[in-house]
This record gives C-alpha cells, structure tokens and sequence, in this order.
C-alpha cells in the first residue's frame, strides 16, 4: 500500500511509518516534528513563528499539493493535523479527501470529542475535564473548552469525523470517548513503540539508591495534566527521603536530550489524570523505568492482559502519589520485577510491527469497501 501519515504527536506516526515500512508499504510522514520536541519525518512542514510563519507555511502546502495524491490511505493525526488554523484546514482536507482512496482519523489527544464528552456525558471516572460527576473548572480546561466548543476547530473535528473512513483510537480514554458515537468507524489500536532491546530478565539486577525518578514538565500544560501535584508529591519525598530517592526535572528539552535524561532513571511519573500510560509512558517502560501514574484496569481489559501489573496505578490525588513514590524509596527491591515487566509489557502490546499489522488490516479492510 501507499500511506501517508499527516502530522505527529508524541512519536507516535513516525513509530508506525517504520512498522509499516517493515512491512513492506511504501509510506510518506509529512509533520512539523510535533514543535520543540522535533521528531523525524520524511517532509517538515514546521510553522514558524508569527502570522509570516502561516503564510510561509500555506504557500509551501500549496506547493506539496501535487504530492499528496493517489495514496491508499491518508492519515491524520489530529483534526489539527498541522499547524494552521481550522478554516485553512477545511479546504485541505478536502483535497486530500478528492485525490486519495481512504482517510483516517487519529483519535490520539485533545480534541472537540475528547473536551464535550468529557465535559457533558463524563463516560470516566475522572479525565481532564471532570471528577466523577464534577466538572474541572481550572484554567487549563476552561482554555481547551473555550478553543474546541462552538470553534471553527470544534466544527472542523466533527466534519472530519463524519465524513473519514475510519477512527483510530490509541488509548482506552479516547475508545470510551468516541467508540459510542461512531461505532461502526472507530478502532482501538495501542501506539506504536520500538521494543526493548534487552531480554526481560536482564532487568533482573539489584537496584542501587537513590530510587531516581524523572519527570517531564511542561509549563503551559502542568496543571492540566497533574504534573504539578506530582512533581510537588515527589520533591516531599525527596525531602522526607534524601538518601533514599532522588527527582530529576526536564522542561522543553529537544527528544534526543529528553531520552538522555530518562535513560539514567528508576521511575517516570506521568498523566495523573490518565487511564492508560500513553506515549511518553510507553517510551519510560521500553527502557525499562517504572511508570507512576495511569494503570487502571480499564487499561489491561481492552488489551487482554490479564498477568502483567508494571504500572503502579495511582488516583488523581497528592496523596496517592505520596503514598506510592514513599513505598518504592522504602521498598526498591520492588523495582527490578515492576521493571522487567515493563519491558514485558511493551513486547506483548506495542511492539510497533506487530502494532503496524494491526493498522495494515484496517487499512485492507477499508479498500476492500
């Protein structure tokens, strides 16, 4: 087949052209690298600053346009698959929808579905925008209902969902949020991630202390996603534990330098209003780190697992996190199993070739109709 991936989260696309290539398709990325973090891609269509760096940006996607025909399948990542704004956005997926055979939807992040139902239908016990039947007031969730609700992003995510062959969901937060209302497009398929390059049991070797925990900040989004309650909870760890655990703190750091600093640590917190670890998690338990964050049962049930627990699951509060990052100092004989597991883990349910077949029979599927 002829793929082309439009646009990136979280290495998510990039992971998944190199599963598919394995396979044999011939595939196209065309992304602006998802902005610092500047991931790989076959054409960059990155925006640069101010309203000169959309009208550069339009006029080089007028010049792809010819590049961008008589693919099988055309997947976006986003209703905001690149970095324009959603009026732009109408006309080209259009083009994209005339010139080529199937068009597919990433169901990966924020988007108007992900910000309404979770808003007025609450389907989770908890997300970004309620707790249980209360809704999130804070100023990061009133900034995402205010920019998808009653939006040109807004009416270009439903067009787009109404109109795609089909809907890619790679968490089981996003399959809760779009699988009831459009159940005969939407597929759950976990993220992509290259497996660990070490045996399971290789992991099997004592831990040294200080416990090292990483966490990944960023500013604009750290009271929406719960970062700021764990960082808190870990450096109160620190302090009741200096011997014993360690925190190291990345902020707007490029991928390469990202993965430096996790590569040298024990744990990884993340998303403490999450279900399921996504792919900054997936990433932390390929390289054989703990993940401290979403693990609910919700998320081995739509995979099948039903051996490994490598998450230490935790509730979207101080205390739960406290109390699980005060365990793992008092207790890092705990560490090598939940590490090998991890690994494990990754293997079973997101090796991205095995992960690309699960895309290249949605893809069959959808030409065969």
């Amino acid at each position: 087949m002829k793929i082309l991936l439009f646009g990136e989260y979280s290495n998510v696309h990039h992971t998944l052209a190199e599963g598919l290539k394995v396979l044999g398709h011939e595939v196209l990325l065309v992304s602006g690298g998802d902005f610092w973090k500047n991931y790989p891609r076959d054409i960059d269509v990155a925006r640069r600053p101010g309203k000169i760096g959309g009208l550069l940006l339009m006029a080089k996607i007028s010049q792809l346009l010819p590049r961008l025909r008589s693919f099988d399948v055309v997947q976006i990542i986003n209703p905001i698959f690149i970095d324009l704004k959603a009026e732009h956005l109408f006309p080209l997926y259009r083009y994209l929808r005339r010139h080529n055979r199937k068009m597919v939807m990433g169901a990966f992040g924020m988007d108007y579905y992900w910000v309404k139902v979770n808003t007025d239908d609450r389907p989770l016990r908890y997300s970004d925008f309620n707790f249980g039947d209360k809704i999130r007031h804070d100023t990061a969730a009133e900034v995402e209902r205010r920019d998808w609700i009653g939006t040109p992003k807004g009416r270009l995510n439903q067009m787009i969902a109404h109109d795609c062959d089909a809907i890619v969901t790679g968490l089981y937060e996003y399959q809760a949020t779009y699988g009831p209302l459009f159940p005969d497009k939407t597929k759950f398929i976990p993220f992509p991630i290259q497996p660990p390059c070490t045996t399971a049991t290789s992991a099997l070797k004592p831990q040294t202390t200080p416990v090292r925990v990483f966490v990944g900040l960023s500013k604009e989004r750290s009271t929406y996603k719960g970062t700021d309650i764990m960082l808190r909870a870990a450096q109160d760890v620190e302090r009741k534990y200096p011997e014993r655990l360690r925190v190291l703190v990345a902020e707007g750091l490029p991928f390469d330098q990202y993965q430096a600093l996790m590569n040298g640590s024990d744990i990884l917190l993340d998303q403490l209003y999450s279900y399921t670890p996504a792919m900054n998690a997936l990433l932390a338990m390929q390289k054989g780190l703990v993940v401290v964050g979403g693990g609910e049962p919700e998320n081995y049930e739509i995979l099948g697992e039903r051996e490994l627990r490598p998450i230490v699951n935790v509730q979207p509060d101080y205390d739960s996190v406290y109390g699980a990052l005060e365990q793992l100092a008092l207790h890092p004989e705990l560490l090598p199993q939940l590490k090998a597991d991890s690994q494990e883990y990754i293997r079973r349910h997101h090796d991205f070739v095995k992960v690309a077949r699960q895309y290249e029979t949605l893809y069959e599927t959808l030409l065969c109709t």
